[in-house]
């Protein structure tokens, strides 16, 4: 039978190959899809956030894509693999990986010479992580992640409330003001996508 996936405003589609890398075949609802995918996720917060990570580690593309291994791996066959097609958002395919590495210098960079604050440079990290869409599907998760794990590696702190953790894939107020913050800071201004991210 397999699963019918009900995409909602600003949400990637996954084309027939990507949806055939579903590893439980038993899931049939987006319910369940969500379920699965959030027990992996937790298992790979436990596995970030128990562990010293330096700078060196986080910012390179063998660390990004290992963590969107850890948090899908349960669940996708593609689970921390580049994506093979273009889709509504990112960059070309063939352009993913040079755009990791200029992203990953950006951040260096402002980080040494403290071009933004923490918070902010953290942000323009996730950002710019799902303007690449490295991944077929979980871009905006992994990306919130890797910029958790940037903030507490920068200031301490435990990660962004992101809006209080309401799930942001439901309908509703919180989504819509996350969606509003991200075409904002896809215009250049961040201050939405922040306050969002901090409230």
């Amino acid at each position: 039978m397999g699963i019918k996936l009900d995409y909602k405003n600003g949400q990637t589609p996954l084309n027939e190959d990507e949806i055939a890398g579903l590893k439980v075949k038993t899931i049939t609802t987006v319910g369940e899809l969500n379920e699965h995918e959030q027990n992996n996720i937790e298992e790979a917060v436990q596995w970030a956030f128990n562990r010293k990570i330096s700078f060196d580690t986080i910012l390179t593309k063998e660390w990004i894509f290992n963590l969107h291994n850890r948090m899908y791996k349960n669940v996708w066959e593609w689970a921390g693999q580049k994506r093979t097609s273009n889709k509504n958002i990112g960059v070309d395919k063939k352009s993913i990986d040079v755009a990791i590495y200029h992203l990953l210098d950006d951040i260096k960079y402002w980080i040494v010479n403290s071009t933004y604050d923490p918070i902010e440079i953290a942000i323009r990290f996730k950002h710019s992580l799902v303007s690449i869409h490295c991944f077929p599907n979980g871009n905006g998760r992994h990306a919130r992640l890797c910029a958790d794990i940037l903030i507490k590696q920068l200031t301490g702190q435990d990660g962004f409330s992101w809006g209080s953790n309401i799930n942001l894939y439901q309908e509703g107020e919180q989504r819509s003001a996350y969606i509003k913050a991200l075409k904002l800071a896809d215009a250049g201004d961040y201050k939405p996508l922040i306050e969002f991210a901090c409230s």
